[in-house]
């Protein structure tokens, strides 16, 4: 691993810390002794440029089909270089062969800690590498933008679920291996969720931003100019407070053993000495590059050597140690990963010894807490026709599936989470009806009884019972609504900031119990909303986005 003294913010990088200072005022979240997911994590490894699932597992009961599309770049079937047999066990439609290059996957596989997923993609294929990556970042579904295009499904994710950590001194999300941070990231208050570290070697690596340095500003002109101002100086202050608890991570924490020396091991045996040093961030994004391969996927015809293999080799290795690192750590149950592309390859192959953008990927999930197996059947082959310019189309698992089902089997996030983090406008229907079940062990599966817990502000009041009003929804962007089963004609409100200040109140009738209070033109940050009624009055926290 290339030793640095430092690791550089990215230009683009952005962190949580940028969302409002009073947010510290946010409650602690509720007790989570009996459902203990407080320390779990997800490693996102983003193989960028376009993975060639078909030559990644080899379809074996179609075989002669693929050695037909592919004479120069197919994987043989017998000698030293054969597909590795995935598992003889399985059903016809399922006989996998691995790249040669996976045996650390197919290693993981045997242990019960890897389960394969075939054709993942979404409705609406774009190929393009940019568009596809945004749709990926973004949670949408190729049809339109409904879920956003300037807010990632992660950052929409963070800003519901761990409302309570917004401004702890550690990020939310850490990147490594791109110099660009991820719009998957950028939450709906258009502030970045996470910080972008380039380089390997944590210790002593900020100290400042766009030349600011430790002393901001004392007179910020009130104009637009001084808003900027006021951003900037603020995201100095807070990057600094995160590069602390990097550097106190990464000195305390340790690898259990040996990393091979590539990018992609390097990247990884940074996560897990983080994760050994303490580090709270919830979400990992690492990168490996190139696999674009139009030409010289294979270096000559009947080779599997060149450009794909290496690129596997290197994905197998880094992964395989970096899961036996956190298992040898008493790590590993709070960790899953999965890799991901922002599309496929053709089934045919080009005369340039390599492949063109195609749509559906396998997608490999890992870790402990994984029910291995393989869900999915192979591809169909005989759908890649010269008509359709040998695309394989089938999507059997929704990308936004998987993800969503680790974030609520494994993460333990309700249902309005993840509906805020990505939703189905195709078929309009919740991801969270369309887990994939048998990817979380059940003795890793969160009871439904734990979901959402970190939202469940302020439910209680001093002595212990239940509040009469509900409050929802809670964060808010516009319309505050303020509901009660009981029978109340009026209610008066009274809607006051961390500085004790009315900014709203009013007396309305209720209909239907309930009143709304449009919250649109408040600006972000904590908010108390005291509620008058028959004599008696309570409060309720709010946070508006």
């Amino acid at each position: 691993m290339k030793r640095r003294n430092f690791l550089k913010l990215s230009a683009t990088a952005s962190a949580i810390g940028l969302l409002p200072l009073e947010i510290k005022a946010i409650l602690k979240t509720a007790n989570l002794s009996s459902c203990d997911i407080a320390n779990r994590k997800l490693v996102l490894i983003n193989l960028a440029g376009g993975n060639d699932g078909l030559n990644t597992i080899i379809p074996i009961n179609e075989y002669d089909a693929y050695a037909n599309l592919r004479p120069s770049l197919k994987i043989p079937n017998s000698g030293i270089n054969s597909f590795i047999t995935l598992d003889s066990t399985l059903p016809e439609n399922q006989l996998i062969g691995l790249h040669p290059a996976l045996t650390g996957f197919k290693d993981l596989y045997d242990e019960g800690r890897m389960r394969i997923l075939q054709s993942v993609g979404y409705p609406s294929q774009n190929k393009s590498h940019f568009a596809s990556t945004d749709i990926y970042s973004t949670g949408n579904d190729g049809n339109s933008w409904d879920n956003g295009n300037d807010s990632g499904w992660i950052g929409r994710f963070m800003e519901r679920y761990y409302i309570n950590e917004l401004t702890n001194s550690y990020p939310l999300g850490v990147q490594i291996g791109s110099n660009k941070t991820s719009l998957g990231f950028h939450g709906e208050t258009e502030h970045g969720l996470a910080i972008n570290i380039s380089g390997q070697d944590p210790a002593g690596f900020y100290s400042e931003l766009s030349g600011l340095g430790g002393d901001a500003p004392t007179n910020i002109p009130d104009s637009d100019y001084g808003l900027e101002l006021h951003y900037i100086a603020e995201t100095d202050q807070l990057s600094n407070q995160y590069s602390q608890a990097i550097s106190n991570a990464f000195n305390t924490g340790s690898n259990a053993n040996s990393y091979a020396d590539s990018d992609l091991s390097n990247q990884l045996k940074t996560v897990a000495k983080l994760i050994s040093g303490g580090l709270e961030t919830k979400v990992y994004i690492v990168r490996i590059s190139g696999f674009d391969t139009h030409d010289n996927q294979s270096q000559s015809v009947g080779s599997i050597e060149g450009k794909h293999n290496d690129l596997l080799t290197e994905v197998s290795e880094a992964i395989k140690s970096f899961v036996d690192d956190l298992d040898q750590q008493g790590l590993a149950d709070d960790v899953v990963g999965l890799t991901f592309s922002e599309f496929g390859r053709k089934a045919k192959e080009n005369g340039s010894l390599g492949t063109d953008h195609g749509e559906i990927a396998p997608m490999f999930v890992f870790g402990n807490a994984v029910n291995g197996g393989v869900s999915g059947t192979n591809v169909d082959l005989s759908e890649a026709t010269d008509d359709n310019n040998y695309q394989l189309k089938t999507v059997q698992f929704d990308y936004r599936q998987t993800l969503g089902t680790l974030l609520q089997n494994f993460l333990g996030a309700d249902d309005t989470v993840i509906d805020s983090a990505f939703f189905n406008f195709s078929t309009d229907q919740s991801f969270a009806n369309l887990k994939i079940n048998e990817l979380i062990k059940d003795s890793f599966s969160v009871d439904e009884e734990c979901y959402g817990q970190t939202l469940e502000i302020d439910k209680f009041n001093a002595q212990g019972a239940l509040k009469e009003w509900i409050v929802f929804p809670n964060p808010v962007r516009e319309i505050l609504q303020v509901h009660s089963e009981k029978e109340f004609a009026t209610v008066s409100y009274r809607v006051f900031n961390n500085q004790s200040q009315t900014v709203l109140n009013g007396t309305h009738q209720l209909i239907n119990g309930t009143l709304k209070v449009n919250t649109q033109n408040l600006t972000p940050g904590i908010y108390f909303i005291q509620i008058i009624s028959n004599g008696k009055n309570e409060t309720h926290k709010v946070l508006k986005l």
